[in-house]
């Protein structure tokens, strides 16, 4: 079995667009050539992996095991590349970058750093919520990524923690919790609670901490935009938890700031897959990181 290494490019983008029309144009082919790369794909394996209908491409379970086989094979032809083409000190290469996109403010300055001192390495970022990155670091689909702590896969990733922010209690102005001087998990009992999308990391946090308090939060909204969240909270629409960087850029708004008891913190942190060699890219960041939290 002789598949190119374009061959899966063309696979995994299809199974990313879900529409031939949208996967061709992203590489760069036309609609007829990507669908007879695939005809050859599956007549070369004996399998049928996509499921084609007018509304989106699903895969098959053959297409599923491919799928994930793929990524593998990518991933680890992408980090040969970027060995081969960093013998001699990193000059060059390609770096596949995780960003959760409520810390995407807070990693400018560490990012025009990197860009300034290598300045031949091209940045790839994908924005992902924190079990997103997680599982595109599994699939080998991301070198490196910010996240919050704690992550799910604990034991099959590896972390080096950046810094810390509070979380505090966001309220709209009027609220009756707004008179007190600090809320615990108790007080948001009553109240419909604005939470972040399942798949952020500090979704998962305020979960977990709420359960261990004893205390059901009524989630009655979800929204992967701090801004939205922010807005809905303003609306009387329910209370929710900010980490403290996003309260501070809306200090103009009509909302309401308290600290929590016990206090609560939002744990950046670079992540990476445990059972792989970092890239020299993402080396080189993670390298760079570790000199600006010393400082």
């Amino acid at each position: 079995m002789n598949i190119p290494i374009k061959t899966l490019q063309c696979f995994l983008t299809l199974v990313e667009t879900e529409n031939f029309t949208r996967a061709a144009q992203k590489c760069f082919i036309t609609q007829p050539t990507l669908s007879k790369i695939i005809q050859r794909l599956e007549e070369s394996l004996g399998e049928t992996l996509l499921i084609r209908n007018n509304q989106k491409v699903e895969l098959t379970q053959a297409g599923q095991l491919f799928e994930h086989s793929a990524r593998e094979i990518l991933g680890q032809w992408h980090r040969l590349q970027e060995d081969m083409s960093n013998l001699s000190g990193l000059k060059s290469g390609r770096l596949r970058l995780g960003v959760c996109p409520m810390m995407s403010s807070l990693i400018i300055g560490l990012l025009t750093s990197y860009r300034k001192r290598y300045p031949g390495v091209e940045l790839h970022m994908y924005e992902y919520g924190g079990f997103g990155c997680e599982q595109a670091l599994l699939n080998n689909s991301l070198d490196i990524a910010f996240t919050a702590l704690p992550t799910t896969h604990e034991t099959e990733l590896v972390n080096h923690p950046l810094t810390k922010y509070p979380l505090l209690a966001c309220l709209p102005e009027g609220h009756p919790l707004a008179e007190k001087d600090h809320l615990n998990w108790q007080d948001f009992q009553p109240y419909p609670f604005i939470l972040y999308n399942e798949d952020f990391s500090l979704a998962k946090l305020i979960n977990r901490l709420s359960r261990k308090a004893g205390v059901q939060l009524n989630i009655a909204f979800r929204s992967g935009q701090w801004d939205f969240l922010a807005a809905m909270v303003e609306a009387d629409m329910g209370v929710a938890i900010l980490p403290e960087p996003i309260c501070n850029r809306l200090s103009t708004s009509k909302l309401i700031f308290k600290p929590m008891q016990p206090a609560m913190t939002w744990d950046l942190a670079l992540i990476w897959r445990q059972s792989l060699p970092l890239t020299p890219a993402a080396k080189a960041l993670l390298e760079l990181s570790k000199q600006k939290t010393e400082r």
